[in-house]
Parts: structure tokens; C-alpha cells; sequence
């Protein structure tokens, strides 16, 4: 079953056209990776499944609802998870309070409930022990596994992905992508946008490589990276290896 339905999704800045005409369906369970170069539309097509961009044009259906008429734009929201690349998170607060405020303002939820599920999750991302660590003071890679965690308490059914490693020290990205291959493993519908090539083969159902705001290609990981049918396809790959 289709969680996400695109249909001819058009979007742009001013006079530059960022995506022009993409249709992207993403089934319930499943890992999709987005590929590209930086500018190819990957993170704008992720901002309008959250309705962060509105599409100038097109159709996108989230548990079969038509989300560009919703009417509860903070209802949608709270079931679509999203992790960036700045992590987002409270500089200000603690660990664990980052995990709990969106859960008493959203789902309406007891302190005592919410704090419950966040130190669930700050266990699960291996953070619980930073629970009362004030969120300047820890690393990047510690920050985005927070971000994870304050994801999951709202109960997604659906996790967004935008470059969460691209902003971390090369030693820090293991141990965030470790974190997203356990929720792969647990059957969590994800969107990731990603540079992580060998990430992207390890853990996707099907990669999706985008270019010039349209999807160029898309497969299974083996099909794609071992058998790709576009010239921009190889070319881009090729680029990539020799960039290794």
C-alpha cells in the first residue's frame, strides 16, 4: 500500500525551477533513498511531503489524504517525523526536555507520560545517559541522535531524512546511520535524503537518483548501482567513486 502518492509536482524559487514535474510513490514499510547532486530538488521534493514548501503545482497524498487542502496542518505534522541537518533542537534546554516539550504541545500529553517515552527513545539512540546534558555542550553526532529521539516520541508513521550526516565530523556519521539502520530494520516508512552512497546500498528497498529536478532513474540498490540505464545515472556515480 502507497504511504506517499506524487503526482506531477512542479516548484520553484522566483524564476529558477527546482522541481519540475516529479511523481514519487513511497509504500508502507519501505526505505527510499534519494540521490543527487546538491541542487537536483531531493531536499525541496522532502519540505513539500512536510509542507514546509507548498508545490506550485501537483498532488501529494500522505495516508491517503490529499495534504496540500489539509486543514489541520499540526496534525499531519505530528505524524511525519523530520531530522535536518542542523538538528533543530533547543539549544537552551536539556537533552531530555527536547524530547518532551513537543509531546505536551502536540500530542497533549502528561509531563510524566512524555518524559516516560523520551527517555524510551534517548535509550534506543544510546542517549539516555546524556538525558540532563544541556544540548550545547554535546556533539554533533550525540545532537542529530537526540533530534532522532525527539522524532520518534511523537509515534511517526512516517520518518524524513534531510542530509542528516552531512553536517558531522566524518568519525561521528557511523554511529547516526547505525541508529537509522536499526529503525530500517524495525519496518519505519523512511525518506532519506542522502550523500552516504554505501549507506544508500546497505539499507534502501530503492534508491531513487534525481537530476535537474526531475527522477532520472530509480531501482533497487543492486539495479541501480551495479546496472544503471542513464548516462546521468553513470555519470554521477562514476563521479562519486572517484571522489572515494
Amino acid at each position: 500500500m502507497s504511504l506517499v502518492e506524487i503526482h506531477n509536482i512542479h516548484k520553484s524559487f522566483g524564476s529558477l525551477e527546482v522541481l519540475k514535474g516529479v511523481d514519487f510513490n513511497v509504500n508502507e514499510g519501505e526505505v527510499v533513498c534519494l540521490i543527487g547532486r546538491s541542487g537536483s530538488g531531493k531536499s525541496t521534493l522532502l519540505r513539500c511531503i512536510n509542507l514546509l514548501e507548498k508545490p506550485d503545482d501537483g498532488i501529494i497524498k500522505v495516508f491517503d489524504e490529499d495534504i496540500l487542502h489539509t486543514k489541520d496542518i499540526n496534525a499531519y505534522r505530528a505524524k511525519v517525523g523530520m531530522c535536518f541537518q542542523q538538528f533543530n533542537l533547543f539549544n537552551n534546554k536539556n537533552v531530555i526536555e527536547n524530547c518532551i516539550l513537543p509531546q505536551m504541545k502536540v500530542l497533549k500529553i502528561s509531563r510524566e507520560e512524555a518524559k516516560e517515552k523520551a527517555m524510551m527513545y534517548l535509550k534506543k539512540v544510546g542517549m539516555d545517559a546524556f538525558a540532563n546534558a544541556s544540548v550545547s555542550k554535546i556533539s554533533g553526532g550525540q545532537k542529530q541522535r537526540v533530534a532522532i529521539a525527539r522524532a520518534l516520541c511523537m509515534n511517526p508513521k512516517l520518518m524524513l531524512f534531510d542530509e542528516p550526516t552531512s553536517a558531522l565530523d566524518p568519525e561521528m556519521v557511523g554511529e547516526v546511520l547505525n541508529v537509522m539502520k536499526d529503525l530500517a530494520k524495525e519496518g519505519l516508512t523512511m525518506i532519506i535524503v542522502t550523500h552516504e552512497m554505501s549507506f544508500a546500498k546497505d539499507v534502501s528497498d530503492r534508491v531513487v537518483f534525481m537530476d535537474q529536478g526531475v527522477i532520472e532513474e530509480q531501482g533497487t540498490p543492486d539495479a541501480l548501482f551495479n546496472h544503471p540505464v542513464s548516462e546521468r545515472t553513470k555519470e554521477f556515480l562514476k563521479a562519486f567513486t572517484n571522489k572515494q
